[in-house]
């Protein structure tokens, strides 16, 4: 399944989660313009899930529709590219991965096998747009979605902490 779904230039608001043909298939809600947490509702408007950052941390909690943790994003350091691990409560260990300087990232299970890919996209998208393709059985495409817009999160918040330490 190919969903395309963005974050809002305020990061507050609500914005449609399209398929390949652009057809709805849900929204994504972000709650606030000073905080980074969201709701993924699916094509009928009901909560499928939603992620926020942990009180006073880095990591990208991910939240089930009756609010249980589904898993946590972590970000790895890693030289020349970008790299982060899903830890699902019960469903195995995930790694995100993309080469420096690309768009692309690519999701493998515990055995290094890719269960989906992402990709940052242009066009008529504005910044902050994503291509998702989830070929998981085990994760769920608005699983993946929270988990998408929380590397997203994440990178802003590492450009914005690098931003503001040059002197």
């Amino acid at each position: 399944m190919e969903l395309y779904f963005r974050d809002n230039f305020f990061n507050a608001g609500r914005t449609e989660i399209v398929g390949a043909n652009q057809e709805p298939a849900g929204m994504l809600d972000l709650k606030s313009a000073f905080g980074s947490s969201l709701d993924v509702l699916d094509a009928d408007g009901n909560l499928a899930c939603g992620g926020k950052f942990r009180l006073m941390s880095n990591k990208w909690e991910v939240t089930g529709a009756d609010g249980g943790l589904l898993g946590v994003l972590k970000h790895r350091l890693s030289f020349l590219s970008k790299k982060f691990i899903y830890e699902t409560e019960g469903r195995g260990i995930y790694e995100i991965f993309s080469p420096a300087f690309f768009k692309e990232y690519s999701i493998t299970d515990e055995s290094g096998i890719a269960v989906a890919q992402f990709e940052k996209v242009n066009g008529w998208f504005e910044s902050g747009a994503y291509c998702l393709r989830n070929e998981s059985g085990r994760l769920g495409s608005y699983e993946l979605i929270a988990v998408v817009m929380g590397v997203h999160e994440t990178n802003k918040r590492m450009a914005n902490a690098h931003h503001t330490s040059i002197p």
